[in-house]
């Protein structure tokens, strides 16, 4: 065994509690996440009934867009798989002085770059929104306000990436649901925002700007008490010698294009959609945010536990164990994701029309919308199977093979956009995304058997068949059950929320029965 696979004395070493079950901490992010991502949706709702799918609504997304897209692509992106790794070795093989060492250097040089990069960006608003939205250099007062809320919004990029370098901590010490319960913040923030701030500005839009800004010091604000707890509470200082933060800086340039190609994806979508008819990017947006429910749920709240313990398997040279997790994984995914999008592709228009046709939004922003959302289905299984699939990279630090993957990925996906966006508009994007994604998947995969890292597990055939069983068993529910979209349109709000329970409930009581039925067991997911 090489020194670095031995074990340290356990003198100074700090002795968490053991850790909960994968199934466990899953369920806990898996629930924390659910409460966000409702009050996610009640958000865009309200956002649709203020502002509908126009100009304002546009802009605004742009302007959220950026900072967003920013945060998914590096703070936890890029950052976080190469900062929970890191941290997890030397929880792993490093007393506790030496893990306080590595948080107060990240922090301090993590801090100094992104206060750089927030300063230069509220500088340049209108660059990054010409570079981000060319399409709306042709009207000037929807580039003017964009430019304007971008100056508001962007240091929500600098907050909310302090936020994911605090969650990183508190997840590699098994403390899943205060970060999964964060997000939480920013919906109440911005429905807040909307509600009470939106009368008493000259531009009513520019309340959603402020409400991402204070909810972007609420999250962060939130997580330190617990950080306290821990002794981890962060004392920045700036050492970028320092071998963790080196460890961490060379992982995180490939990493940009390992994990997050899906987001640069989406964000692709957003460009070319400012060139599409006025309420394109909304009716992305609006589509995107359904189809990230199932996705944030279930596969990001795996992916966030697995990470740790995949990390602290290679530390310890457990490749079986890593090998088991990976697969528990991939079949958790497969349980929740196959389910999901057939819900998504058969009920695209009641969903649009349950959760955002109030006020501004019409008939023809729902079958709009409801477009894009079967083509984001369509690729919805594959943007979990990315997320469970690229820490089994990072966990063992290599992070040049989803470099290579996400450049392939990336360029397929322009190659996509510009094939669908001429017959299908904004659903050719949707759907190049989702092709993207696959293609991404499957390298991911394929990358992960051929090293070993991933070997398949007793049951594939069983379960499968157990899966085309339950499935068939839900789309058949939802198709009796179901009415036709016009009614959908005509019913008043309680109606449709009353419907939709019906469906949702009869649809999850058929899946799960048949799973069942078919043999499914909780317990066959236990996994330590």
């Amino acid at each position: 065994m090489s020194s670095e696979q031995r074990k340290p004395p356990s003198t100074g070493k700090s002795e968490p509690p053991r850790a909960p079950g994968l199934l466990r901490s899953s369920g806990v992010v898996g629930m924390m996440t659910m409460l966000s991502r409702v009050l996610g949706l009640v958000r865009d709702m309200v956002i649709a009934r203020y502002f509908g799918a126009g100009a304002e609504a546009d802009a605004f997304f742009v302007a959220f867009k950026i900072p967003n897209f920013l945060r998914r692509l590096f703070a936890e992106g890029a950052f976080s798989q190469a900062f929970v790794p890191v941290l997890s070795s030397y929880r792993e093989t490093q007393d506790i002085s030496q893990v306080k060492r590595l948080v107060d250097a990240v922090a301090g040089s993590l801090g100094l770059v992104l206060l750089a990069v927030t300063l230069v960006a509220m500088l340049g608003s209108p660059v990054l929104t010409a570079v981000f939205a060319p399409g709306f250099l042709g009207d000037d007062v929807k580039f003017a306000l964009t430019s304007e809320m971008l100056r508001i919004t962007f240091p929500y990029l600098l907050l909310i990436s302090l936020t994911a370098f605090a969650g990183g901590i508190l997840n590699s010490y098994d403390r899943f649901a205060v970060p999964a319960f964060t997000p939480v913040l920013l919906n109440l923030a911005m429905i807040s925002a909307a509600i009470f701030l939106t009368p008493v500005m000259d531009e009513p839009v520019m309340a959603l700007a402020w409400g991402v800004f204070i909810a972007g010091a609420l999250q962060l604000f939130f997580q330190l008490p617990f950080l306290m707890r821990l002794g981890l509470l962060p004392r920045p200082r700036i050492d970028y010698r320092h071998e963790g933060v080196s460890r961490i800086l060379k992982l995180m340039a490939p990493a940009l294009f390992g994990v997050s190609v899906s987001q640069i994806n989406l964000l692709l979508d957003t460009v070319l959609a400012s060139f599409l008819q006025t309420g394109s990017v909304s009716w992305l947006y609006y589509s995107d945010r359904l189809s990230e429910l199932p996705l944030g749920v279930f596969g990001i709240a795996i992916a966030t536990v697995i990470l740790p313990s995949l990390s602290r398997k290679h530390a310890a040279a457990s490749a079986d164990q890593f090998a088991a997790t990976l697969d528990w994984a991939v079949r958790a995914v497969l349980l929740i994701g196959v389910p999901a999008a057939l819900a998504l592709a058969l009920l695209a228009e009641p969903l649009i029309a349950t959760l955002f046709h109030y006020g501004e939004v019409t008939d023809r922003d729902v079958a709009m919308s409801a477009q894009s959302l079967r083509a984001y289905s369509a690729g919805l299984l594959a943007f979990m199977l990315i997320k469970v699939l690229a820490p089994g990279f990072f966990a063992r630090e290599d992070t040049k093979t989803p470099v290579k993957i996400g450049v392939i990925a990336m360029v397929a996906n322009m190659v996509f956009n510009l094939a669908l966006i001429v017959p299908l508009a904004h659903a050719g994007l949707a759907l190049a995304t989702s092709l993207s994604a696959w293609l991404n998947g499957y390298l991911l995969w394929r990358g992960l058997r051929k090293e070993g890292a991933w070997k398949s597990q007793s049951g594939w055939p069983k379960f499968l068949m157990q899966l085309a069983v339950a499935n068939s068993a839900l789309a058949a529910v939802i198709l009796w059950l179901n009415v036709p979209v016009g009614q959908w349109l005509a019913f008043t709000g309680l109606q449709r929320a009353s419907e939709m329970t019906i469906l949702v409930v009869a649809g999850v009581l058929a899946y799960f029965v048949a799973l069942a039925l078919a043999g499914v067991r909780v317990r066959q997911f236990r996994q330590k």
